[in-house]
């Protein structure tokens, strides 16, 4: 989860450094995280228009977010106490 002044942003939520016109405001300055700078834009990432690129921005986040485990059941707790 990329840390921006401290705090974490989750997968699917709206970064809080950008402005209307969804442009870094942090853009250039060294508090700016390093995951954001080490994006680097692609032909395949733009696509044809503004549309395609937030699809493959959703995307991305939907596929490098933690997942959560599912709790375990009474069978896997008796096989981790062996």
């Amino acid at each position: 989860m990329p840390v921006i002044n401290g705090v974490s942003k989750p997968a699917g939520v709206r970064c809080i450094q950008l402005d209307e016109h969804d442009r870094c405001k942090i853009f250039g300055q060294p508090e700016r995280p390093a995951v954001c700078g080490s994006l680097q834009p692609e032909e395949m990432m733009c696509g044809e228009n503004r549309e395609q690129a937030m699809r493959w921005l959703g995307w991305m986040e939907q596929q490098t977010a933690p997942t959560s485990l599912p709790p375990a059941d009474s069978s896997n707790q008796a096989s981790l106490k062996r």
